[in-house]
């Protein structure tokens, strides 16, 4: 019995070790395996999709949701892939801004949403756009019909006019400073005024005076030679009969959430955008600029905006209106 027990036990010793030499070696594959694995991705475990961090940049709707993000969305797929991050575009509108931006890390807007953003949640400025005969400014204007018989601001008085969105700093703000500054008081003075709804505003703007429905309009410079250079209207069928002051116009800029190292390199990509920079996006290589409708960013300073603050005090509009 003894030696029949020795023999059991010795018996059961030769499986225990078997069975740990199958362990180890089962272990000393698995190790070979990610070893090689980890070897075809340059010795770093690939970067998972969850991993990537995202970020939201709000982009001010201009004429629609659609169009804004038809211009847009390859410009955050760009950017994305230039800091190695993701990009999730958002579409806001003008009204919507102010109670999105808590939502936001990056916003593009224009400079009077900017002054605005600025003063209430601390938005700092990156980059400006470059585009139109102003390059990264905008200049409001009032035009009439060349055939209208109206070619000063003082006969615009009995007249019927139509301005752009409320909130566009060269489409309603600059207008009313220039009525103003000349003696003419929209409310009093003018026969009627008021402004298009739905989208594409600007161009109801034009079509309400080619029409006319309307003697006057409020559009900035930049829309009536873009409506002319895509053969919508006649430019010699109008007149303009007063310029504001060229202004900055649309901008992207950087929420306090985001740190100072993220943002600089945001900046400085924005910066680096060239007219031949593409980006792989829905199947196709779009040139970024192109389908965003610049011609590049450029650097700009918070002090640059002053005149927008001067102007928007002067009018009582947002940030500084007086109810």
């Amino acid at each position: 019995m003894a030696g029949h027990d020795y023999q059991g036990q010795k018996r059961g010793g030769n499986a225990i070790i078997i069975r740990e030499n199958t362990v180890k070696k089962f272990i000393l594959i698995l190790t070979a395996i990610l070893t090689l694995s980890a070897c075809g991705h340059g010795g770093k475990t690939p970067q998972t999709a969850k991993s990537i961090p995202t970020y939201r940049i709000g982009y001010m709707i201009c004429n629609s949701r659609q169009e804004t993000l038809e211009r847009f969305l390859p410009m955050s797929a760009w950017l994305g892939k230039k800091l190695g991050v993701k990009f999730k575009t958002v579409a806001i509108d003008t009204i919507q801004f102010t109670r999105e931006i808590k939502n936001l890390d990056f916003t593009h807007s224009n400079s009077l949403l900017y002054v605005t953003l600025h003063r209430f949640n601390g938005v700092e400025v990156l980059a400006a756009e470059r585009k139109g005969v102003n390059d990264y400014r905008s200049q409001g204007i009032i035009f009439t019909r060349a055939d209208s018989g109206i070619k000063t601001l003082a006969d615009l008085k009995g007249r019927r006019m139509i301005f752009g969105p409320m909130l566009a700093p060269t489409g309603f703000m600059s207008q009313i400073d220039l009525l103003q500054r000349n003696g003419i008081d929209p409310e009093d003075d003018l026969a009627f005024y008021t402004i298009p709804t739905g989208s594409d505003k600007h161009e109801k703007v034009v079509y309400g005076v080619m029409f006319g429905k309307f003697d006057a309009g409020a559009i900035p410079l930049n829309d009536l030679e873009e409506m002319a250079a895509d053969n919508r209207i006649v430019r010699d069928d109008y007149r303009i009969i007063a310029k504001a002051a060229p202004i900055p116009y649309c901008n992207f800029a950087v929420t306090q959430k985001i740190d100072s190292g993220l943002a600089r390199r945001f900046k400085e990509a924005v910066l680096s955008l060239g007219a031949k920079d593409t980006v792989k996006y829905d199947g196709e290589t779009v040139r970024v600029a192109k389908r965003a409708w610049v011609k590049g960013y450029r650097d700009i300073k918070d002090s640059e905006f002053d005149v927008v603050r001067e102007m928007a005090k002067r009018t009582n509009m947002p940030p500084y209106q007086k109810f």
